[in-house]
């Protein structure tokens, strides 16, 4: 177990400097390309077996214990050190990683994105992934840190080489948010090793913010959880992002959404909840309303780019969609409660799967049509994917409608175990605040539903022999292959939602007890 979780962190950077070098003569087969594209399905195929197996072996009776540990001295002066695990927190957010890392590379394997060196595409797509695995995997702060800026380089090379129109001012954008937000976050890190002696986030987590007064506690939570907020993103912190989705290719979008938003909603389960309780307590009722209007701002928004006329781009829409949802997150972590960080620990892998196909199912749309223009697309009578290409209309109604909160589907459970985490706040929190908190959120599940429904019906409906596109090829092989795990662990999670809920529950409970079972 040991082995399993320290290979899945350094595999894929092990993957990336294999993928720069010449194939060997044996491998190379017609085409160097697709040789060196082949690698990239086979490393991440390897580390999703990997992370597969790690689940297996995990101990289900023991999920709020670390398991699969290593604890080496990296940097003695600091007291830094080497320290992997997983919980039942941890553990499912690194296996829908994985997963949805061996999907993308399956997916460009047969759709390279256009743009330079496949070389350098698979290289930073491996590079990307071992960041964020190391994210969900590391227990010291200052290694937390470098995983978590790991990731912006490669990123950045992505949306800026490989996406499509304004791609350079996307990425610099994207970069230079995040990496000012992490400069605030680097300081709230080393304020609280500094302070309490040490950088474990265990002993710390154990400790409970003891040994950090008040105002310390206050001072990290604010600078830590900018850094945070802008990874997440939290309104009004998010303007990064639709551009990022707008301009990044189909896999950086899917990998954007489904992995590197959820970096900054565990930072704040793993470090600012049980480290810094009192100045957690002390902010949640501004991140509950942050969140709130970040769940209502999302939806309206996606509002007006699905109206017709608007000149929406669905990629667009579908990034503010995720400014939406992960309010919910955010106002199930600052309920501070079992039942609101469950919700958003749930909604969290909602999110990546249902998100990620919709990128997924968009992606394809604009790789058809040509444009992912909304009002081109509809025309005058509606898309009418339900004619034209059947089976990918079922597919993007069925992510619809597991967006929207569907009862049965994933994305039900974890937005209303948050609102119901809101509904009863932890003591000492404002209960009326948050009870308004609950009602704006409620409200948007109304919005969502609204914007969802409308591009349905715009994209699914309408005349087929309408409009100058009258053949639109249908699921590919390929797609139905990259697709098809996404809606099954979709219905699975909505169906059985015990089976994550029984992973995070106990972790949660000794997380908010301050390390006590």
């Amino acid at each position: 177990m040991q082995f399993l979780l320290a290979f899945i962190v350094a595999a894929p950077l092990l993957g990336a400097a294999a993928a720069l070098l010449p194939a060997p003569p044996g491998l190379k087969g017609k085409s160097p390309e697709q040789a060196v594209l082949r690698h990239g399905v086979t490393v991440t195929g390897v580390i999703l077996a990997a992370a597969i197996a790690l689940t297996l072996g995990f101990d289900h009776d023991a999920p709020s214990r670390f398991q699969a540990t290593t604890d080496i001295s990296w940097i003695p002066a600091l007291d830094v050190r080497i320290h992997l695990g997983v919980d039942g927190i941890s553990l499912p957010l690194l296996l829908m990683t994985a997963l949805l890392f061996f999907l993308c590379a399956l997916y460009s394997y047969f759709k390279l994105p256009a743009g330079p060196s496949p070389k350098a595409f698979v290289a930073l797509l491996l590079v990307l992934e071992s960041g964020t695995l190391a994210t969900f995997a590391v227990l010291d702060l200052l290694l937390f840190f470098l995983a978590f800026e790991m990731v912006l380089i490669p990123m950045y090379f992505l949306i800026a080489r490989w996406g499509g129109a304004q791609r350079q001012a996307a990425a610099w954008k994207f970069i230079l948010y995040t990496l000012l937000g992490s400069v605030v976050m680097l300081l709230g890190l080393l304020l609280i090793g500094l302070k309490s002696g040490t950088f474990d986030m265990v002993a710390l987590a154990t400790d409970n913010g003891r040994e950090l007064t008040y105002t310390t506690q206050l001072l990290a939570v604010l600078a830590i959880g900018i850094g945070l907020a802008v990874k997440t993103p939290m309104w009004p912190l998010h303007s990064w992002l639709p551009d990022a989705h707008t301009a990044a290719p189909t896999v950086g979008s899917v990998l954007l959404a489904g992995v590197l938003l959820k970096m900054g909603t565990y930072g704040f389960v793993r470090i600012l909840l049980p480290v810094t309780p009192d100045g957690m307590a002390t902010f949640a009722p501004y991140l509950g309303a942050f969140a709130a209007i970040g769940i209502v701002y999302g939806s309206l928004a996606c509002l007006a780019l699905a109206r017709k006329g608007n000149k929406g781009d669905l990629k667009r829409l579908i990034a503010y969609s995720s400014v939406g949802h992960m309010g919910f997150v955010l106002l199930g972590i600052a309920s501070m409660t079992p039942t609101g960080v469950n919700g958003a620990l749930f909604a969290n892998i909602a999110h990546g799967l249902i998100t990620g196909l919709l990128f997924f199912l968009v992606g394809a749309l604009k790789d058809r049509y040509g444009t992912a223009d909304l009002d081109t697309l509809a025309g005058a009578t509606g898309a009418a994917l339900y004619g034209r290409a059947p089976r990918m209309g079922a597919f993007l109604a069925f992510a619809a409608v597991a967006s929207l909160g569907l009862p049965g589907l994933a994305g039900f459970w974890g937005e209303m175990l948050a609102l119901f985490g809101a509904f009863d706040p932890a003591e000492g929190l404002s209960r009326p605040a948050f009870l308004t908190f609950t009602a704006i959120g409620a409200f948007g599940t109304l919005l969502t539903a609204a914007y969802l429904l409308v591009v349905v019906r715009r994209v699914c409906m309408g005349d087929p022999k309408a409009g100058p596109e009258l053949a639109v090829a249908d699921i590919q092989h390929y797609e139905f292959a990259a697709w098809t795990p996404l809606v099954a662990l979709t219905v699975l999670a909505g169906l059985w939602p015990a089976l994550l809920l029984g992973l995070t529950d106990p972790a949660v409970q000794k997380l908010l007890a301050g390390g006590n079972s």
